[in-house]
């Protein structure tokens, strides 16, 4: 049953009807992956997907990124000027090499859209549109940010550090994120901690190199990086409260010289470190500290611990919530809570650190498959089923009218 959100436009429909445009752009954008806060011909795929529409374009100095601001001649109905509300989609890709098979698939060797970014911007493409033929109508101002650098390059913070937020003035920010592992056309969110802070943990541990057969004269750093990677994970699972967990993965060890009889000199660890709370994380980052250099210290050696800063957690504010799942019922489409956060992060944390809103997962599993097992997001295998978008650009219409007309009552 659809609920009443005062408006009569059939964003289903509309969407369904765009969506061949929709699916090339995407394509186009698949095909021709960027990596990084430098996106340039993403860019401009998206800007000429926009062009001629009532757009204000205000590009990003630090990266390719850019908002497209849409005024709305309806705005003194919601007050003097009316709300604004923002909808994010990102632009990069992953440095990966592609295995889909597909006839679009990357030409760019070792860059893969294996993270959904070309069908968020495309959606929200669609959705520019489909507003901007609207525009008359609309109570206010609609901001479409158009980001590169999501992956690990903290691009949202960039642009955020442009100003694009100051000079637009949006008063709640929501977003789309794909998931080929859950059902096709599927909503799924949940209120507070959606996805965790993510940081990336380095440690060297530094001993004395030897002769292998005659380890009593030198002091082997590799049991002792052993010993503490050891440590990390019983410090996760006794110190940590299972009600406000934490993960902490070593996914790398650099030791040895190559020869089998000669003990290195010194060993490095890097990982990652998934947090939900701001108290968790602070602790996790001293424990990690702590054990690296005390552990080596107990055995002789020396060590070096530090961690780069990374995305804070994405916390969804209730109100946002009950929004989309109100906006995802008035277009037909199914909605689930998430029972749990996930340990991923993302950074749109920094938006939603500044403003109330929150990010949906939109199922984009192929038909015929089975969304427990598909090729999950940053695999080489990963495909989406592409009508499910039509879903996406409806949802992004919904959400904005909905906000614009009535905020979070």
């Amino acid at each position: 049953m659809s609920l009443d959100l005062d408006s009569t436009t059939d964003w289903t429909g509309l969407g369904e009807g765009a969506l061949d445009e929709i699916v090339a752009l995407r394509r186009a954008i698949h095909a021709d992956p960027e990596v990084g806060l430098q996106c340039p011909r993403t860019t401009e795929k998206a800007k000429a997907a926009l062009a001629g529409l009532p757009l204000e374009i205000i590009d990003s100095t630090s990266t390719t990124g850019f908002v497209a601001v849409l005024r709305g001649g309806g705005a003194g109905r919601a007050g003097a000027n009316g709300r604004t509300v923002l909808l994010r989609g990102d632009m990069d890709a992953l440095p990966m090499e592609e295995e889909t098979g597909l006839d679009f698939a990357s030409r760019n060797a070792g860059a893969m859209h294996a993270c959904g970014h070309d069908a968020h911007t495309a959606m929200l493409v669609g959705a520019a549109k489909l507003l901007c033929a609207r525009k008359d109508e609309l109570p206010g101002t609609v901001v479409f940010m158009f980001q590169p650098g999501e992956e690990g390059h903290h691009g949202a913070r960039f642009m955020i550090e442009d100003g694009l937020l100051e000079r637009t003035a949006p008063e709640a920010a929501f977003a789309l994120h794909i998931s080929p592992n859950m059902p096709t056309g599927t909503v799924v969110s949940r209120p507070g901690p959606l996805l965790a802070s993510a940081e990336t943990v380095h440690a060297t541990i530094r001993g004395k190199g030897g002769h292998a057969a005659m380890p009593h004269d030198n002091i082997d750093p590799v049991p002792i990086a052993c010993e503490i990677v050891l440590a990390l994970q019983t410090h996760i699972a006794r110190r940590v409260p299972v009600a406000d967990p934490a993960v902490l993965t070593i996914t790398t060890i650099k030791a040895g010289t190559g020869a089998h009889n000669i003990i290195g000199d010194e060993v490095e660890l890097l990982g990652t470190m998934r947090t939900l709370s701001e108290p968790t994380r602070l602790a996790m980052r001293a424990a990690f500290e702590r054990l690296v250099t005390g552990i080596a210290a107990a055995h002789g050696a020396t060590a070096a611990a530090w961690i780069n800063d990374g995305y804070p957690v994405t916390r969804n504010d209730p109100r946002a919530v009950t929004l989309m799942q109100e906006c995802a019922a008035a277009i037909g489409a199914d909605y689930a809570e998430m029972p749990a956060p996930m340990m991923g992060g993302e950074d749109f944390a920094y938006v939603l650190a500044q403003l109330p809103g929150a990010m949906a997962f939109l199922g984009v599993a192929p038909t015929g498959s089975d969304h427990r097992t598909n090729p999950p997001l940053h695999n080489t295998r990963m495909t989406i089923e592409e009508a499910a978008m039509a879903t996406g650009v409806a949802m992004h219409c919904a959400v904005a009218e909905r906000y614009l007309t009535r905020g979070f009552g």
